[in-house]
C-alpha cells in the first residue's frame, strides 16, 4: 500500500486494524457457516421433500462452490485488491442466506445455502482475508498474525451457536436465516479495510510463473491432498454430529453443546498453532493434529455414547479444527512467499472443499443407505492417518533460501 500522509487512511491501513477487520470477517463468515447443521432437524421437519440427504447436499454444494470459486477470487484479490472481492462475497452471503429462508423445495435450499453462501464464502473467507492479513506483516510474524485471523473464524464458531439455537427457538427457521443475513452485512462495512495489494520485492512475477511453480513443487502437492482430508473430516463432523447424537437417544441439548465446544476449544487451538507455526516445524505440527484428530474419533465412536464423552471428544475436535489453516497457509507463504498467497491458498481450498463437499453430502447418503453413519465415521479415522503421513515428506524450506528460481532472491524479503 503506498505511503500516505493521511492519519485517517495510516490508522485504517495499519497492519494491526487490517488484522482486526479481518478476524471480524473471519468471525462472521466462518461463524455462522459452522451453525448450520442445527437448521437440518427444522428444516426437514417443516419442507416435505427435504431429507438428510438432500439437507446434506446442499451444504455439500455450498462447500463445493466455496472450493471452486475460491482460486478465482484470490487471483482478482492479488490483481485488484482484496476489499471488492469482499464486498461483494458479503452482499453474496446475505442473498443467499435471505434466499434460504424463502425456500418451499430442495431447489431453493440448494440456490441459497448451496450456490449464493458458497460463492458468497469463497470471498470472504481464508484465502481472500488470509491472503490480505499474510502480505502486510514479515515472515516472522506471519504465521502468527494468520492464526489471530483464523482465531476471529474461531471465535465466530464458539459464539454462532447458542446465537443460532436461541433464534430458531424464539423466532423460526427462516426468520433466524433472515437475521443471520442482516449479521452477514457487516462483512460489507468492513472490506474496505482490506483494500491493500501485494507490495512485495518479487511483484514482477507473473501469475503463470507463480502457478508453475506451486503446481510442479511436490511439498505444495502434498498439502492440497492434505487439505482434502481436512474438509472431508470437518464438514462431515460439523453437519451430521448433531443428528448422530439425536439418533444415540441423547439429549437434543447436546448437539448444539458439542458444537459450541467445539468453537470454544478451536479458539484455544488456533491460538496455540499460530504461535507454534513461528517457532516449530509447521508439517510437524500438521501431523500431529491429524493422528490426534483419527485418535479422538475412534475413542469416541468405540465408547457408549453419553454426555461427557461426547463434549470431551468435542474438546478434543475443536482444538485441532481450524489449527491446520495458519500452519498450512503458513507454509504456502514460507514456501513461494505471500506476491500470490490468496491465489495459491485458493487452490489449496479448492481441494479442501471438494473434501467437504464429499464429507458432507456421503454423510448423508451413507445414512439413508445403511441407516447409520459408521461406514463414515471409520473412514474419518483412516484419512486422518494418510494426511499425517503425507506431510512428512514436506520440504518447508523457501525457493528464495534455495535459490533455485531466477528473481525469487527477494521474494521473502
Amino acid at each position: 500500500m503506498p505511503a500516505t500522509s493521511n492519519p485517517a487512511a495510516r490508522f485504517l491501513f495499519d497492519p494491526r486494524f487490517v488484522l482486526l477487520a479481518g478476524s471480524l470477517i473471519a468471525l462472521v463468515a466462518l461463524g455462522m457457516r459452522h451453525s448450520f447443521g442445527l437448521f437440518l432437524d427444522p428444516i426437514a421437519g417443516s419442507l416435505p421433500d427435504v431429507d438428510r440427504e438432500a439437507f446434506g447436499f446442499a451444504i455439500a454444494l455450498q462447500n463445493l462452490m466455496w472450493g471452486v470459486a475460491q482460486p478465482f477470487a484470490g487471483m482478482i484479490a492479488d490483481r485488484f485488491g482484496s476489499a471488492r472481492v469482499i464486498f461483494v462475497g458479503g452482499m453474496l452471503y446475505a442473498g443467499g442466506l435471505v434466499c434460504a429462508s424463502a425456500a418451499s423445495t430442495s431447489l431453493g435450499l440448494v440456490l441459497g445455502f448451496g450456490v449464493l453462501v458458497g460463492v458468497g464464502l469463497s470471498a470472504t473467507s481464508y484465502a481472500v482475508v488470509l491472503g490480505a492479513v499474510g502480505r502486510r506483516f514479515p515472515p516472522g510474524r506471519r504465521t502468527s498474525a494468520l492464526g489471530i485471523a483464523s482465531l476471529g473464524g474461531s471465535l465466530g464458531i464458539f459464539l454462532s451457536v447458542p446465537v443460532t439455537l436461541s433464534l430458531i427457538d424464539s423466532l423460526s427457521w427462516p426468520t433466524a436465516l433472515v437475521s443471520l443475513a442482516l449479521v452477514a452485512a457487516v462483512i460489507c462495512v468492513l472490506a474496505p479495510v482490506l483494500s491493500g495489494r501485494s507490495v512485495e520485492p518479487n511483484a514482477d512475477q507473473t501469475l503463470k510463473s507463480a502457478l508453475g511453480e506451486a503446481l510442479s513443487h511436490r511439498g505444495f502437492v502434498l498439502l492440497v491432498l492434505g487439505f482434502f482430508v481436512c474438509g472431508f473430516q470437518l464438514a462431515f463432523i460439523g453437519t451430521h454430529l448433531p443428528a448422530y447424537l439425536l439418533d444415540r437417544h441423547l439429549a437434543p441439548w447436546l448437539g448444539g453443546a458439542a458444537l459450541a465446544t467445539i468453537g470454544a476449544t478451536n479458539i484455544a487451538g488456533t491460538f496455540v498453532c499460530g504461535v507454534m507455526g513461528d517457532i516449530l516445524s509447521k508439517k510437524k505440527i500438521l501431523v500431529a493434529l491429524y493422528l490426534a484428530r483419527s485418535g479422538a474419533v475412534a475413542v469416541f465412536v468405540l465408547l457408549a455414547p453419553s454426555d461427557v464423552s461426547t463434549l470431551l471428544f468435542a474438546a478434543v475436535m475443536g482444538f485441532t479444527w481450524l489449527g491446520t489453516v495458519p500452519l498450512t497457509t503458513g507454509i504456502v507463504a514460507q514456501i513461494f512467499g505471500a506476491r500470490y498467497l490468496a491465489t495459491l491458498v485458493g487452490i489449496v481450498f479448492l481441494m479442501h472443499q471438494i473434501g467437504s463437499f464429499l464429507g458432507a453430502w456421503l454423510g448423508g447418503l451413507v445414512f439413508e443407505h445403511t441407516g447409520n453413519y459408521d461406514i463414515m465415521w471409520w473412514s474419518v479415522v483412516a484419512s486422518g492417518v494418510l494426511a499425517a503421513v503425507i506431510h512428512l515428506p514436506i520440504n518447508e524450506r523457501s525457493l528464495a533460501d534455495e535459490g533455485t528460481v531466477p528473481g525469487r532472491a527477494l521474494s521473502n524479503a
